[in-house]
Formats: C-alpha cells, sequence, structure tokens
C-alpha cells in the first residue's frame, strides 16, 4: 500500500516552487491513472444462481390454499397438539438460540454502518512537573480529531449489503427452525400417541391371557387338564409382559423427546394417555401442488441471501483494490495557564489518498470471497434440489401409506375372524392352545401394524408440510390450563 499525502518538504535548491508544481503534477496524473485501470471492479454479480426447475409434482389438480395454511398443524383438530406446539414456540432453547444469533446479525448491520460515518475524538489532559530548585511547572492540552474515509466506491455501502443479507438469512434460519421444531412435535406427539393405543391393545391381550391362565389353573387342581397347557399360558403371558414392558420404554422416551422440545428437562414432563380413537382429523392433500410453493421454504430463502451476501462481499474485496480517499482533521492547543487555553489553538486538515500499488493481501482476500460465492451458489443449488426430493418422497411416502391402510384394514378384519373361531374350536376340543397363541399373535400384529400405519400417514403429512415451507402464526400465547 502506497500513500500519499500532501508534500511538507523544504527545499533548498533554487526553484522549489517549480519542483514542487512538479511533484504535484505527478501525483494527479499517477492517480488518475490508477482510477482508470481500475474503474471495472465496482462490477459485481447481483442475481441468484440459476437451479433445475420443475412445473408440478407427482400428481395433478388442486390449490394451493386447500393445504397451506400459517397454524397448519391445527388441520389436525387435536387441541392437546396445539397446546404442545405453542409451549415450544415459546420455550425451545434451539428456537431462542437461533433468535439471539438473529439479533447479532442484526446489530452487525449497525456496525457496518457505523463504518461509513466519520469519528470524532476529544481529550483533555493536564500534566505535572517538578524539578529541584524551580516551581512546580503545569500545563493544560486539549486535542481533538475528525477521521473519515470516504466511500466513494461504495465499499463501505457493500460491507452493509452483506451484513443485511446476512441478517436476512439468519431471520430465515430461525423460521426453519421454527418449521422444524412444530414438525418434531407433531411427529414425536403422534408416535407417543401410537405407543399408547398399543398399550391399551397389549393390555388388553395380557388381561385376557391371565383370565385364560385363572381357568386353566382351575382345571388343572380339578385334574381336567395336563399342566403343559398351564406353563404354555405362563410362557404367553411372559411374553406380553415383555413387550409391554418395551412400548412403556419407548413411551418414556417419546414422552421425553418432546420435554426438550418444550424446554423441559427429560423426565419432568407428564403426558396423560392419548391413544389414536378419535382423536385426529386426517387431511386430505390435494394433488397437482405446483412447485413454486418451495419459494416459501426458509432453507431456500436462508441459502439464497447467503448467496447474495458472498456476492456482496466479493465486490467489497474488489472495490479494496482501488483508492481510498480519507480525511482527517485535528484541533488542539497546550497551555501553561487554563485562561491561555481557549485563546490560542492549532488546526489541521489532511485529506489523503491511498492507492494499493501492492498488497498480496488485498488479491488473496478477493480470491478468497470469489471461492465463497461458488460455494455458496452450490450450496444454494444443494438445497433446492434436496427440497425437490424432499417434497417427492413425502408425497410418495403418503400415497403409498394410504393404499397400505386399506389392505391392512382388511388383513386386520380376516384375522380377527381366524382368531374368534380358533377360539370357538379350542372349546370344544377340535384345536390346540398353541394355535390359538399363534392366531392371538397373527391378530395383535395386524392391529400394531395397523396403527403404525395411521402413525405414518399423520408424519408423512407433517413431513409434506415442513417440505413445502409450512408457515409460522403472526402471533402465539400459551397459558397452561
Amino acid at each position: 500500500m502506497c500513500k500519499v499525502g500532501p508534500a511538507n518538504r523544504t527545499y533548498q535548491s533554487g526553484k522549489p516552487k517549480a519542483v514542487n508544481k512538479a511533484v504535484q503534477w505527478i501525483f494527479v496524473f499517477t492517480s488518475a491513472a490508477v482510477l482508470s485501470a481500475c474503474g471495472h471492479l465496482a462490477k459485481t454479480p447481483s442475481s441468484a444462481p440459476s437451479v433445475v426447475a420443475n412445473a408440478t409434482w407427482s400428481d395433478n389438480s388442486a390449490t394451493v390454499k386447500a393445504v397451506i395454511r400459517p397454524d397448519w398443524w391445527s388441520n389436525f383438530d387435536d387441541p392437546y397438539l396445539d397446546k404442545l406446539v405453542a409451549r415450544a414456540i415459546v420455550n425451545n432453547n434451539d428456537l431462542k438460540v437461533l433468535s439471539a444469533r438473529s439479533d447479532v446479525a442484526k446489530a452487525s448491520v449497525s456496525t457496518a454502518n457505523a463504518a461509513r460515518l466519520p469519528t470524532i475524538d476529544a481529550a483533555y489532559g493536564e500534566s505535572f512537573q517538578k524539578t529541584e530548585g524551580r516551581d512546580t511547572s503545569h500545563q493544560r492540552s486539549y486535542a481533538s480529531a475528525l477521521a473519515w474515509e470516504i466511500d466513494i466506491w461504495g465499499k463501505l455501502k457493500k460491507g452493509v449489503a452483506a451484513q443485511e443479507a446476512a441478517y436476512q438469512a439468519s431471520e430465515a434460519e430461525w423460521r426453519a427452525g421454527y418449521l422444524t421444531l412444530v414438525s418434531d412435535v407433531a411427529s414425536n406427539y403422534f408416535q407417543l400417541c401410537q405407543l399408547d393405543e398399543q398399550i391399551q391393545q397389549q393390555q388388553k391381550a395380557l388381561q385376557a391371557n391371565r383370565d385364560i391362565e385363572t381357568i386353566y389353573r382351575s382345571q388343572l387342581n380339578e385334574g381336567m387338564l395336563p399342566k403343559t397347557r398351564l406353563l404354555q399360558q405362563q410362557a404367553e403371558i411372559k411374553r406380553l409382559e415383555t413387550d409391554l414392558l418395551e412400548l412403556q420404554r419407548l413411551r418414556q422416551l417419546s414422552e421425553n423427546s418432546i420435554a426438550t422440545l418444550l424446554g423441559v428437562a427429560a423426565g419432568d414432563l407428564s403426558i396423560p394417555s392419548r391413544g389414536f380413537s378419535g382423536t385426529f382429523k386426517y387431511i386430505d392433500v390435494p394433488a397437482g401442488l405446483p412447485s413454486d410453493l418451495l419459494a416459501k421454504r426458509p432453507d431456500i430463502i436462508a441459502a439464497q441471501y447467503g448467496v447474495l451476501q458472498t456476492y456482496e462481499l466479493e465486490g467489497q474485496a474488489s472495490l479494496a483494490r482501488l483508492p481510498s480517499v480519507s480525511l482527517t482533521s485535528n484541533i488542539g492547543n497546550t497551555s501553561g495557564e487554563l485562561s491561555q487555553l481557549l485563546d490560542i489553538f492549532t488546526a489541521g486538515l489532511t485529506p489523503r489518498i491511498s492507492i494499493p500499488i501492492f498488497d498480496p493481501g488485498v488479491n488473496a482476500r478477493y480470491k478468497v470471497s470469489q471461492a465463497q460465492s461458488k460455494l455458496a451458489e452450490q450450496q444454494y443449488r444443494t438445497t433446492v434440489m434436496r427440497a425437490f426430493e424432499e417434497v417427492e418422497a413425502a408425497l410418495t411416502n403418503l400415497s403409498n401409506h394410504k393404499q397400505q391402510r386399506e389392505t391392512l384394514k382388511l388383513q386386520e378384519e380376516s384375522l380377527d375372524v381366524v382368531a374368534n373361531q380358533t377360539r370357538a374350536r379350542l372349546q370344544e376340543g377340535m384345536t390346540t392352545q398353541l394355535e390359538v397363541f399363534e392366531s392371538e399373535r397373527s391378530l395383535l400384529a395386524a392391529k400394531q401394524q395397523l396403527l403404525n400405519n395411521q402413525r405414518l400417514i399423520l408424519s408423512d403429512t407433517v413431513e409434506l408440510y415442513k417440505a413445502l415451507g409450512g408457515g409460522w402464526p403472526k402471533h402465539v400465547v400459551f397459558s397452561e390450563k
């Protein structure tokens, strides 16, 4: 960096004015040449990179308003879920971290703006000096200084624009975290409801088998039943008890996951048994969703602002290779008497232009900014392509699980008939207890498969909302009941 300032030299040769004149003209022509050669550096790209487009999704028909609403989770028509979501929005720690990051980014915009303004400093001082044999000397001084870099090329303005883009990206990241939080609360809640329903079915099966054990024990005491039949029944009870303990363990883990999402310590949250029976409203998702719905996805918005931020930083790094003009001034005085301090003062004004002739750091930072722009562009494309995949996956899963539901219903109905007939034949002595066990196990497994399918349909719907960008309410109030 070569800094050129006003000439302060005194020449002792015969023509000092001519020499000074020559130096000034050389400075003017050099500055003009450098400015002319570097003017093109101010140009930087300003638009987001292009990506592969997709006109529509897998099926065709309907409108967006039928699917997306700001408080989309209320479509499931479950007040308890609404309550959990509202509580999570207020208390979730991860969301608070994202909010704090957004506040930091917002404050950084003010910091970048401050660099465009002049700075003014003022100082006042007193000094005392005692020399042997002399009176104590006392001096007072004051000084003020002004410094201001004039943003001719817009380098500092691009720094502000970069920080503003970073702030917008942080806001979008908060919304992405918000959407993820609501989706996680809903999915974990559905998982817990499924486990509650499974536990209820398991407890009913266990109680039925314990009743049978009581009958068998009575028949064994009367000599009407071999002991092996009782032992088989007891073994079946132990199997059912083990499965019940496993379901209860999974239920506790699911409850702990919800507690963490709600900002509550694991183990301190107690959710009453819910179940699936008549709890949720299943949502019919129309086909033909346009792909421009992805424009509202917060992660895509954040990636877009990330690209714009790197573009602005690249432009700023490019403009750093241009000359910079700064203005400094100072006013001050030193006096032995306070009354004289304001009578006589010195003042100076120093405009200065700095021309970067050779600075490897400037060029290195520009190359780094170029590489960061390319990285941000690729991350943006990756985010968009992943969004397409997530929407297609959610639609595919939802469609297939709905088809599977019809098959599972028929399977459960058939196995229920088989189990009833097998129990009737056992009473007539036409079959074995093992065959009854097998039919009961098959029926219980089919019921639990159907429950799992119900939960998958609900979770697939949540994933679709999330993949399409979902939404967020303008105002949420939570009150504990």
